[in-house]
Protein backbone atom coordinates (compact mmCIF):
# COMPACT_ATOMS: atom_id res chain seq x y z
CA UNK A 1 0.00 0.00 0.00
CA UNK A 2 1.30 3.17 -1.06
CA UNK A 3 1.63 6.09 1.65
CA UNK A 4 -1.21 9.37 0.30
CA UNK A 5 -0.46 12.59 1.75
CA UNK A 6 -3.24 15.42 1.72
CA UNK A 7 -2.04 18.82 0.75
CA UNK A 8 -3.00 21.37 3.12
CA UNK A 9 -2.27 24.35 1.31
CA UNK A 10 -1.52 25.51 -2.27
CA UNK A 11 2.35 25.65 -3.32
CA UNK A 12 3.83 26.42 -7.32
CA UNK A 13 7.10 25.15 -8.58
CA UNK A 14 9.80 26.75 -9.58
CA UNK A 15 11.03 26.24 -12.86
CA UNK A 16 13.89 24.29 -13.09
CA UNK A 17 13.92 22.95 -9.52
CA UNK A 18 12.76 19.89 -9.76
CA UNK A 19 9.16 21.33 -7.86
CA UNK A 20 5.99 19.97 -8.04
CA UNK A 21 3.05 22.35 -8.21
CA UNK A 22 0.16 20.92 -5.90
CA UNK A 23 -3.12 22.64 -4.68
CA UNK A 24 -5.50 22.41 -1.37
CA UNK A 25 -7.26 19.19 -1.29
CA UNK A 26 -5.30 17.31 -3.40
CA UNK A 27 -4.28 13.77 -2.67
CA UNK A 28 -0.77 12.64 -3.48
CA UNK A 29 1.14 9.74 -3.37
CA UNK A 30 4.62 10.12 -1.42
CA UNK A 31 7.58 8.57 -3.03
CA UNK A 32 10.74 9.48 -0.54
CA UNK A 33 10.28 11.14 2.44
CA UNK A 34 13.74 11.40 3.28
CA UNK A 35 14.97 14.04 0.58
CA UNK A 36 15.68 16.28 3.84
CA UNK A 37 15.47 19.98 4.36
CA UNK A 38 11.72 19.55 4.71
CA UNK A 39 11.15 18.59 1.37
CA UNK A 40 9.37 15.16 0.20
CA UNK A 41 9.21 13.69 -3.49
CA UNK A 42 6.00 12.87 -4.24
CA UNK A 43 3.23 11.98 -7.44
CA UNK A 44 0.00 13.37 -8.14
CA UNK A 45 -2.65 11.75 -9.32
CA UNK A 46 -1.27 12.33 -13.17
CA UNK A 47 1.57 10.76 -12.41
CA UNK A 48 3.87 13.77 -12.29
CA UNK A 49 6.48 13.98 -9.58
CA UNK A 50 8.72 16.04 -8.20
CA UNK A 51 9.70 18.12 -4.70
CA UNK A 52 6.51 19.45 -1.75
CA UNK A 53 7.56 21.03 0.73
CA UNK A 54 6.59 18.72 4.20
CA UNK A 55 4.97 21.20 5.93
CA UNK A 56 2.29 21.73 2.94
CA UNK A 57 1.11 17.96 3.48
CA UNK A 58 -0.42 16.12 5.96
CA UNK A 59 0.67 12.36 5.54
CA UNK A 60 -2.15 9.50 6.18
CA UNK A 61 -0.67 7.76 9.06
CA UNK A 62 -2.36 4.36 8.36
CA UNK A 63 -1.25 3.90 4.94
CA UNK A 64 2.38 4.96 6.23
CA UNK A 65 1.95 2.37 9.01
CA UNK A 66 0.73 -0.43 6.66
CA UNK A 67 3.25 0.36 3.91
CA UNK A 68 6.04 -0.02 6.35
CA UNK A 69 4.87 -3.38 7.38
CA UNK A 70 4.51 -4.36 3.90
CA UNK A 71 7.86 -2.93 3.11
CA UNK A 72 9.50 -4.92 5.96
CA UNK A 73 7.69 -8.26 5.23
CA UNK A 74 9.00 -8.03 1.50
CA UNK A 75 12.52 -6.83 2.94
CA UNK A 76 12.86 -9.83 5.23
CA UNK A 77 13.74 -7.80 8.01
CA UNK A 78 11.96 -9.76 10.84
CA UNK A 79 13.36 -12.94 9.35
CA UNK A 80 16.41 -14.86 8.43
CA UNK A 81 17.01 -13.77 5.50
CA UNK A 82 18.20 -10.22 7.52
CA UNK A 83 21.72 -11.40 7.56
CA UNK A 84 22.61 -10.94 4.26
CA UNK A 85 20.56 -7.38 3.57
CA UNK A 86 19.25 -4.33 5.43
CA UNK A 87 19.86 -3.64 9.30
CA UNK A 88 22.11 -6.69 9.48
CA UNK A 89 23.60 -6.27 5.91
CA UNK A 90 26.77 -4.59 5.33
CA UNK A 91 25.64 -3.38 1.81
CA UNK A 92 24.77 -0.13 1.05
CA UNK A 93 20.29 0.16 0.21
CA UNK A 94 19.20 3.01 -1.99
CA UNK A 95 16.27 5.19 -1.72
CA UNK A 96 12.65 3.19 -2.49
CA UNK A 97 15.17 0.18 -3.02
CA UNK A 98 16.06 1.33 -6.70
CA UNK A 99 19.33 0.72 -8.00
CA UNK A 100 18.61 3.52 -10.55
CA UNK A 101 18.68 6.38 -7.82
CA UNK A 102 22.05 7.14 -6.68
CA UNK A 103 21.20 8.55 -3.07
CA UNK A 104 23.31 5.72 -0.94
CA UNK A 105 22.23 5.28 2.71
CA UNK A 106 24.89 4.85 5.12
CA UNK A 107 23.95 2.42 8.06
CA UNK A 108 23.55 4.26 11.43
CA UNK A 109 22.64 3.82 14.95
CA UNK A 110 19.31 4.24 15.59
CA UNK A 111 18.50 8.27 16.51
CA UNK A 112 14.95 9.01 16.89
CA UNK A 113 14.52 9.74 12.80
CA UNK A 114 11.08 7.30 13.25
CA UNK A 115 12.35 4.79 14.36
CA UNK A 116 14.47 4.52 10.74
CA UNK A 117 18.22 2.98 11.51
CA UNK A 118 18.78 4.46 8.40
CA UNK A 119 19.56 7.85 7.56
CA UNK A 120 21.53 10.31 4.70
CA UNK A 121 25.28 10.70 4.77
CA UNK A 122 26.15 13.95 5.54
CA UNK A 123 27.42 14.74 2.24
CA UNK A 124 23.27 14.79 1.37
CA UNK A 125 22.55 16.59 4.06
CA UNK A 126 19.69 18.98 4.03
CA UNK A 127 19.63 21.87 2.02
CA UNK A 128 17.60 24.08 4.99
CA UNK A 129 17.15 27.13 2.25
CA UNK A 130 13.11 27.09 3.04
CA UNK A 131 10.49 28.51 4.97
CA UNK A 132 8.68 31.48 4.76
CA UNK A 133 9.23 34.84 2.69
CA UNK A 134 10.05 37.78 4.18
CA UNK A 135 9.36 39.87 1.44
CA UNK A 136 9.34 43.98 1.21
CA UNK A 137 7.76 46.46 3.63
CA UNK A 138 4.32 46.51 1.73
CA UNK A 139 3.60 42.99 2.37
CA UNK A 140 1.49 41.29 5.35
CA UNK A 141 4.15 40.25 7.94
CA UNK A 142 4.12 37.06 10.18
CA UNK A 143 4.47 36.99 13.78
CA UNK A 144 6.98 35.14 14.95
CA UNK A 145 6.76 32.02 15.98
CA UNK A 146 5.53 29.74 13.01
CA UNK A 147 1.88 31.41 12.09
CA UNK A 148 0.42 30.94 8.22
CA UNK A 149 0.78 33.99 5.88
CA UNK A 150 -1.57 34.68 2.67
CA UNK A 151 0.61 36.70 0.40
CA UNK A 152 -1.70 39.89 -0.93
CA UNK A 153 -4.81 38.36 -3.41
CA UNK A 154 -2.46 34.85 -4.30
CA UNK A 155 -3.67 31.53 -3.25
CA UNK A 156 -0.38 30.38 -1.91
CA UNK A 157 0.69 29.80 1.40
CA UNK A 158 3.64 30.60 3.09
CA UNK A 159 5.11 28.82 5.88
CA UNK A 160 7.80 30.24 8.78
CA UNK A 161 9.84 27.02 9.39
CA UNK A 162 12.32 29.35 11.51
CA UNK A 163 12.58 28.19 15.29
CA UNK A 164 11.14 30.49 18.12
CA UNK A 165 13.93 33.15 19.15
CA UNK A 166 16.06 31.81 21.69
CA UNK A 167 14.52 28.40 23.76
CA UNK A 168 10.70 27.03 24.54
CA UNK A 169 11.23 26.32 27.66
CA UNK A 170 13.31 28.36 30.91
CA UNK A 171 16.02 26.25 31.58
CA UNK A 172 16.30 24.89 35.33
CA UNK A 173 19.07 27.22 37.15
CA UNK A 174 19.60 25.10 39.65
CA UNK A 175 21.87 23.16 37.18
CA UNK A 176 24.12 26.39 37.97
CA UNK A 177 23.14 27.66 40.95
CA UNK A 178 24.50 24.77 43.21
CA UNK A 179 27.50 24.61 41.15
CA UNK A 180 30.44 25.01 43.75
CA UNK A 181 33.28 24.07 41.25
CA UNK A 182 33.72 27.43 38.36
CA UNK A 183 35.47 26.26 35.66
CA UNK A 184 39.08 28.08 35.16
CA UNK A 185 41.42 28.23 31.80
CA UNK A 186 40.94 29.59 28.28
CA UNK A 187 37.13 29.34 28.13
CA UNK A 188 36.61 31.74 31.57
CA UNK A 189 34.69 34.83 30.13
CA UNK A 190 35.90 37.58 32.40
CA UNK A 191 33.71 40.58 33.64
CA UNK A 192 35.43 43.96 34.63
CA UNK A 193 34.13 47.38 36.46
CA UNK A 194 33.74 49.41 33.56
CA UNK A 195 32.72 53.75 33.39
CA UNK A 196 29.15 52.43 33.51
CA UNK A 197 29.43 49.25 35.23
CA UNK A 198 30.01 45.67 34.33
CA UNK A 199 31.52 45.04 31.27
CA UNK A 200 32.42 42.23 29.17
CA UNK A 201 36.30 42.21 28.02
CA UNK A 202 36.40 43.41 24.83
CA UNK A 203 39.13 42.73 21.99
CA UNK A 204 42.18 45.20 20.92
CA UNK A 205 41.14 44.38 17.41
CA UNK A 206 37.33 44.71 16.36
CA UNK A 207 36.29 42.01 14.22
CA UNK A 208 33.73 42.05 11.50
CA UNK A 209 33.37 40.66 8.14
CA UNK A 210 31.42 41.20 4.70
CA UNK A 211 28.90 38.66 3.22
CA UNK A 212 29.09 38.60 -0.09
CA UNK A 213 28.98 37.41 -3.96
CA UNK A 214 26.24 34.84 -3.92
CA UNK A 215 26.18 31.78 -6.47
CA UNK A 216 24.09 29.27 -7.33
CA UNK A 217 25.06 25.98 -6.63
CA UNK A 218 23.27 22.23 -6.28
CA UNK A 219 23.39 18.87 -5.33
CA UNK A 220 21.66 15.80 -5.41
CA UNK A 221 22.66 15.59 -9.03
CA UNK A 222 21.16 18.55 -10.28
CA UNK A 223 18.02 17.82 -7.84
CA UNK A 224 18.17 20.58 -5.13
CA UNK A 225 19.39 24.44 -5.76
CA UNK A 226 21.13 26.43 -3.46
CA UNK A 227 22.70 29.64 -2.95
CA UNK A 228 26.32 29.90 -1.48
CA UNK A 229 27.76 33.34 0.12
CA UNK A 230 31.52 34.32 0.25
CA UNK A 231 32.09 35.41 4.03
CA UNK A 232 35.05 37.73 4.20
CA UNK A 233 36.52 38.01 8.13
CA UNK A 234 38.85 41.84 8.56
CA UNK A 235 41.40 39.66 10.29
CA UNK A 236 42.51 37.36 7.58
CA UNK A 237 40.77 38.79 4.41
CA UNK A 238 40.44 35.01 3.33
CA UNK A 239 37.01 34.62 1.77
CA UNK A 240 35.22 30.69 2.83
CA UNK A 241 32.01 30.10 1.36
CA UNK A 242 28.23 29.40 3.44
CA UNK A 243 25.24 28.29 2.15
CA UNK A 244 22.31 29.72 4.57
CA UNK A 245 22.06 26.18 6.33
CA UNK A 246 25.28 26.84 7.87
CA UNK A 247 24.20 30.14 8.93
CA UNK A 248 21.44 28.02 10.56
CA UNK A 249 23.51 26.05 12.29
CA UNK A 250 25.56 28.40 13.66
CA UNK A 251 22.80 30.29 14.99
CA UNK A 252 21.49 26.64 16.52
CA UNK A 253 24.82 26.54 18.26
CA UNK A 254 24.67 30.20 19.24
CA UNK A 255 21.78 29.53 21.20
CA UNK A 256 22.08 26.57 22.56
CA UNK A 257 25.54 27.52 24.33
CA UNK A 258 24.85 30.84 24.97
CA UNK A 259 21.27 31.78 24.95
CA UNK A 260 20.70 31.93 28.77
CA UNK A 261 23.14 34.56 29.38
CA UNK A 262 23.35 36.40 25.86
CA UNK A 263 20.02 37.22 23.82
CA UNK A 264 20.74 35.45 20.06
CA UNK A 265 18.88 37.06 17.42
CA UNK A 266 17.04 34.43 14.56
CA UNK A 267 18.74 34.65 11.37
CA UNK A 268 16.56 36.58 8.08
CA UNK A 269 13.40 33.86 7.68
CA UNK A 270 13.72 31.10 5.66
CA UNK A 271 11.51 30.78 2.02
CA UNK A 272 10.31 28.06 -0.12
CA UNK A 273 9.08 29.87 -3.04
CA UNK A 274 11.25 32.76 -4.82
CA UNK A 275 14.47 32.06 -2.76
CA UNK A 276 16.39 32.13 -6.15
CA UNK A 277 14.91 35.53 -7.27
CA UNK A 278 17.28 38.73 -7.79
CA UNK A 279 15.56 40.79 -5.02
CA UNK A 280 15.07 38.06 -2.39
CA UNK A 281 18.67 37.31 -2.35
CA UNK A 282 19.52 40.75 -2.46
CA UNK A 283 17.72 41.08 0.65
CA UNK A 284 18.72 38.30 2.51
CA UNK A 285 22.36 39.17 1.98
CA UNK A 286 21.69 42.85 3.34
CA UNK A 287 20.37 40.83 6.37
CA UNK A 288 22.76 37.95 6.39
CA UNK A 289 25.43 40.74 7.11
CA UNK A 290 23.54 42.68 9.70
CA UNK A 291 23.39 39.58 11.72
CA UNK A 292 26.54 38.48 11.18
CA UNK A 293 27.71 42.22 11.89
CA UNK A 294 25.89 42.17 14.96
CA UNK A 295 27.71 39.11 16.12
CA UNK A 296 31.07 40.20 15.22
CA UNK A 297 30.35 42.96 17.50
CA UNK A 298 29.89 40.95 20.53
CA UNK A 299 33.16 40.27 22.44
CA UNK A 300 31.85 37.20 23.97
CA UNK A 301 30.32 35.44 20.89
CA UNK A 302 33.18 36.97 18.33
CA UNK A 303 35.66 35.26 20.35
CA UNK A 304 34.30 31.63 20.66
CA UNK A 305 35.44 28.67 18.75
CA UNK A 306 32.23 28.16 16.87
CA UNK A 307 32.29 31.67 15.59
CA UNK A 308 35.77 31.61 14.58
CA UNK A 309 35.69 28.07 12.90
CA UNK A 310 32.85 29.33 10.73
CA UNK A 311 35.00 32.62 9.67
CA UNK A 312 38.40 30.65 9.66
CA UNK A 313 38.02 27.26 8.74
CA UNK A 314 40.55 26.40 6.35
CA UNK A 315 39.00 23.49 4.30
CA UNK A 316 35.95 20.69 3.80
CA UNK A 317 37.57 18.12 7.02
CA UNK A 318 38.76 21.07 9.05
CA UNK A 319 34.75 22.31 8.80
CA UNK A 320 33.25 19.01 9.69
CA UNK A 321 35.56 18.45 12.39
CA UNK A 322 34.77 21.47 13.77
CA UNK A 323 31.45 21.10 13.09
CA UNK A 324 31.19 17.98 15.53
CA UNK A 325 33.16 19.40 18.23
CA UNK A 326 30.68 22.36 18.41
CA UNK A 327 27.87 19.77 18.51
CA UNK A 328 29.48 17.99 21.18
CA UNK A 329 30.10 20.92 23.68
CA UNK A 330 28.94 20.17 26.82
CA UNK A 331 28.99 23.55 28.87
CA UNK A 332 25.77 24.89 27.15
CA UNK A 333 22.11 26.29 28.83
CA UNK A 334 23.07 27.39 32.01
CA UNK A 335 26.28 25.86 32.50
CA UNK A 336 27.87 28.82 30.55
CA UNK A 337 27.48 30.73 33.74
CA UNK A 338 30.06 28.45 35.02
CA UNK A 339 32.83 29.75 32.71
CA UNK A 340 31.80 33.47 33.95
CA UNK A 341 34.35 35.12 36.37
CA UNK A 342 33.15 38.19 37.51
CA UNK A 343 36.52 40.04 39.12
CA UNK A 344 33.95 42.17 41.45
CA UNK A 345 32.22 41.85 44.73
CA UNK A 346 29.65 39.60 45.29
CA UNK A 347 25.73 41.51 44.87
CA UNK A 348 23.53 41.17 47.52
CA UNK A 349 20.53 39.25 46.13
CA UNK A 350 18.03 42.84 46.89
CA UNK A 351 20.67 44.49 44.41
CA UNK A 352 19.57 41.59 41.85
CA UNK A 353 16.37 42.02 41.70
CA UNK A 354 16.05 45.38 41.13
CA UNK A 355 18.61 45.51 38.60
CA UNK A 356 16.26 42.29 36.83
CA UNK A 357 13.23 44.61 37.09
CA UNK A 358 15.19 47.70 35.63
CA UNK A 359 16.46 45.50 32.77
CA UNK A 360 12.96 43.67 32.36
CA UNK A 361 10.78 47.08 31.85
CA UNK A 362 13.21 48.76 30.03
CA UNK A 363 13.24 45.65 27.37
CA UNK A 364 9.33 45.76 27.69
CA UNK A 365 9.35 49.14 26.75
CA UNK A 366 11.97 49.65 23.95
CA UNK A 367 10.20 46.26 22.24
CA UNK A 368 7.07 48.86 21.85
CA UNK A 369 8.48 51.25 20.75
CA UNK A 370 10.69 49.69 17.73
CA UNK A 371 7.36 48.05 17.18
CA UNK A 372 4.80 51.05 17.16
CA UNK A 373 8.21 52.49 15.04
CA UNK A 374 7.85 49.77 12.35
CA UNK A 375 4.02 50.00 12.30
CA UNK A 376 4.27 53.63 11.83
CA UNK A 377 7.30 53.05 8.89
CA UNK A 378 5.58 50.36 7.00
CA UNK A 379 1.88 52.13 7.08
CA UNK A 380 4.22 55.04 5.36
CA UNK A 381 5.51 53.07 2.90
CA UNK A 382 2.56 51.89 1.44
CA UNK A 383 1.41 55.38 1.26
CA UNK A 384 4.43 56.85 -0.55
CA UNK A 385 4.32 53.69 -2.93
CA UNK A 386 0.14 54.37 -3.08
CA UNK A 387 -2.57 56.92 -2.06
CA UNK A 388 0.09 59.60 -1.80
CA UNK A 389 2.29 58.59 -5.20
CA UNK A 390 -1.38 58.48 -6.82
CA UNK A 391 -2.35 62.21 -5.32
CA UNK A 392 0.60 63.67 -7.05
CA UNK A 393 -0.24 62.44 -10.09
CA UNK A 394 -3.44 63.39 -10.05
CA UNK A 395 -2.67 66.98 -9.12
CA UNK A 396 0.07 67.58 -11.76
CA UNK A 397 -2.77 65.74 -14.27
CA UNK A 398 -5.09 68.43 -13.15
CA UNK A 399 -2.77 71.11 -13.85
CA UNK A 400 -2.09 69.92 -17.20
CA UNK A 401 -5.89 69.22 -18.06
CA UNK A 402 -6.35 72.69 -17.45
CA UNK A 403 -3.46 73.95 -19.05
CA UNK A 404 -5.05 72.37 -22.14
CA UNK A 405 -8.31 74.06 -21.51
CA UNK A 406 -6.56 77.11 -21.16
CA UNK A 407 -5.18 76.49 -25.31
CA UNK A 408 -9.29 76.08 -26.15
CA UNK A 409 -9.63 79.85 -25.54
CA UNK A 410 -8.61 81.56 -28.52
CA UNK A 411 -6.88 84.18 -26.53
CA UNK A 412 -3.31 85.10 -28.22
CA UNK A 413 -1.59 86.11 -24.73
CA UNK A 414 -2.40 83.01 -22.61
CA UNK A 415 0.74 81.18 -23.76
CA UNK A 416 3.30 82.14 -20.77
CA UNK A 417 0.30 80.65 -18.52
CA UNK A 418 -0.61 77.54 -20.42
CA UNK A 419 2.73 76.88 -20.61
CA UNK A 420 3.88 77.32 -17.21
CA UNK A 421 0.61 75.27 -16.24
CA UNK A 422 2.14 72.52 -17.80
CA UNK A 423 5.75 72.44 -17.03
CA UNK A 424 3.93 72.64 -13.16
CA UNK A 425 2.08 69.65 -13.66
CA UNK A 426 5.06 67.46 -14.81
CA UNK A 427 6.68 68.97 -11.85
CA UNK A 428 4.10 67.16 -9.41
CA UNK A 429 4.27 63.88 -11.56
CA UNK A 430 8.32 63.91 -11.01
CA UNK A 431 7.55 64.72 -7.52
CA UNK A 432 4.95 61.62 -7.62
CA UNK A 433 8.04 59.67 -8.58
CA UNK A 434 10.46 60.87 -6.23
CA UNK A 435 7.76 60.17 -3.36
CA UNK A 436 7.68 56.66 -4.67
CA UNK A 437 11.02 55.98 -4.57
CA UNK A 438 12.33 58.03 -1.07
CA UNK A 439 11.57 54.97 1.15
CA UNK A 440 14.05 52.59 -0.13
CA UNK A 441 16.80 55.69 -0.02
CA UNK A 442 16.07 56.38 3.43
CA UNK A 443 13.26 54.56 5.51
CA UNK A 444 14.31 50.94 4.16
CA UNK A 445 16.98 51.14 6.72
CA UNK A 446 15.35 52.52 9.04
CA UNK A 447 13.04 49.80 9.51
CA UNK A 448 15.86 46.95 8.90
CA UNK A 449 17.56 48.53 11.92
CA UNK A 450 14.48 48.20 13.38
CA UNK A 451 13.39 44.89 12.55
CA UNK A 452 16.80 43.93 13.72
CA UNK A 453 15.99 45.13 16.97
CA UNK A 454 12.82 43.70 16.97
CA UNK A 455 14.26 40.50 16.77
CA UNK A 456 17.30 40.91 19.47
CA UNK A 457 14.35 42.26 22.18
CA UNK A 458 12.26 39.14 21.32
CA UNK A 459 14.90 37.30 22.75
CA UNK A 460 14.97 38.90 26.30
CA UNK A 461 11.85 37.58 27.82
CA UNK A 462 13.77 34.08 27.52
CA UNK A 463 17.26 35.16 28.84
CA UNK A 464 16.02 37.83 31.69
CA UNK A 465 13.46 34.68 32.52
CA UNK A 466 16.77 32.71 33.08
CA UNK A 467 17.66 35.43 35.74
CA UNK A 468 13.85 35.52 37.60
CA UNK A 469 13.81 31.87 37.60
CA UNK A 470 17.18 32.05 39.08
CA UNK A 471 16.46 34.46 41.85
CA UNK A 472 12.85 32.92 42.68
CA UNK A 473 14.80 29.80 43.67
CA UNK A 474 17.05 31.90 45.59
CA UNK A 475 14.25 33.17 47.81
CA UNK A 476 13.51 29.61 48.21
CA UNK A 477 16.65 28.90 49.90
CA UNK A 478 15.70 29.37 53.55
CA UNK A 479 12.89 27.24 53.16
CA UNK A 480 15.05 24.83 51.67
CA UNK A 481 17.32 25.26 54.64
CA UNK A 482 14.76 24.84 57.10
CA UNK A 483 13.48 21.53 55.65
CA UNK A 484 17.25 20.29 55.81
CA UNK A 485 17.33 19.70 51.73
CA UNK A 486 20.32 21.99 51.41
CA UNK A 487 22.87 23.43 53.95
CA UNK A 488 23.96 26.72 54.41
CA UNK A 489 26.84 26.46 52.65
CA UNK A 490 24.80 25.41 49.70
CA UNK A 491 22.90 28.64 50.15
CA UNK A 492 25.66 31.06 50.24
CA UNK A 493 26.92 29.16 47.12
CA UNK A 494 23.25 29.89 45.56
CA UNK A 495 24.04 33.79 46.21
CA UNK A 496 27.26 34.10 44.50
CA UNK A 497 26.40 31.99 41.63
CA UNK A 498 23.42 34.28 41.48
CA UNK A 499 25.80 37.37 41.47
CA UNK A 500 27.63 35.96 39.28
CA UNK A 501 24.28 35.69 36.65
CA UNK A 502 23.61 39.40 37.59
CA UNK A 503 26.93 40.62 36.30
CA UNK A 504 26.38 38.67 33.31
CA UNK A 505 22.80 40.54 33.24
CA UNK A 506 24.55 43.81 33.75
CA UNK A 507 27.59 43.46 31.21
CA UNK A 508 25.23 41.55 28.46
CA UNK A 509 22.96 44.94 29.00
CA UNK A 510 25.75 47.65 29.08
CA UNK A 511 27.18 46.06 25.78
CA UNK A 512 23.37 46.76 24.13
CA UNK A 513 23.59 49.71 25.53
CA UNK A 514 26.42 50.89 23.98
CA UNK A 515 25.45 49.52 20.65
CA UNK A 516 21.93 51.06 21.06
CA UNK A 517 23.40 54.56 21.35
CA UNK A 518 25.79 53.93 18.49
CA UNK A 519 23.37 52.53 15.70
CA UNK A 520 20.46 54.80 16.24
CA UNK A 521 22.74 57.52 16.40
CA UNK A 522 24.28 56.93 13.01
CA UNK A 523 21.17 55.63 11.67
CA UNK A 524 19.16 58.76 12.47
CA UNK A 525 21.49 61.00 10.94
CA UNK A 526 21.55 58.99 7.96
CA UNK A 527 17.97 59.20 7.80
CA UNK A 528 17.47 63.14 8.26
CA UNK A 529 20.41 63.72 5.75
CA UNK A 530 18.88 61.94 2.90
CA UNK A 531 14.88 63.48 3.92
CA UNK A 532 16.74 66.89 3.99
CA UNK A 533 18.15 66.26 0.59
CA UNK A 534 14.46 64.66 -0.86
CA UNK A 535 12.89 67.65 0.51
CA UNK A 536 15.64 70.34 -0.68
CA UNK A 537 15.22 67.99 -3.90
CA UNK A 538 11.45 69.56 -3.67
CA UNK A 539 12.01 72.72 -3.14
CA UNK A 540 14.44 73.12 -5.85
CA UNK A 541 12.19 71.91 -8.36
CA UNK A 542 8.88 74.08 -6.86
CA UNK A 543 11.01 77.00 -7.29
CA UNK A 544 11.93 76.70 -10.80
CA UNK A 545 7.81 75.63 -11.53
CA UNK A 546 7.37 79.02 -9.58
CA UNK A 547 10.09 80.77 -11.61
CA UNK A 548 8.22 80.25 -15.01
CA UNK A 549 4.91 82.38 -14.12
CA UNK A 550 5.07 85.83 -15.47
CA UNK A 551 4.19 88.95 -12.48
CA UNK A 552 1.36 91.02 -13.95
Amino acid sequence: MAVKARVLYDFTAETGNNELTVQEGEILTIINQNVGGGWVEARNSRGNVGLVPEDYIEVNHDSTQASATQYIDAQGYNNSSANTQGVNGNEAWTANNNPADNWNYTEQEPAGNNGSVYSFDEEWDDDSDDGKSTGGYGGSQTEEGGTMQRAGGHSTMKIALNKFPGFSKTPNPELYLLTKHIAKGNDTLPIYAGEVGPVWLYPQISLDCVVADPKKGSKMYGLKSYIEYQVTPNTTNRPVNHRYKHFDWLYERLVDKFACALPIPCLPDKQVTGRFEEEFIKIRMERLQGWMSRMCRHPVISNSDVFQLFLNYKDEKEWKLGKRKAEKDETVGVKIFSTIDPELPEIDATQVEQKFETYSQFSRSMDNSVKELLAVGNLHWKRCTGPLQKEYRQIGKAFQNLSSVFNTSGYQRESTLTEALTATGKTYEEIAEMVSAQPKKDLHFLLETNNEYKGLLGCFPDTIGVHKAAIDKVKEADHLVTMNKISQQDKHTMEKNLSTMSYALQAEMNHFHSNRIYDYNRLMQFYLEEQVKFYETIAEKLKKALGQYTTM
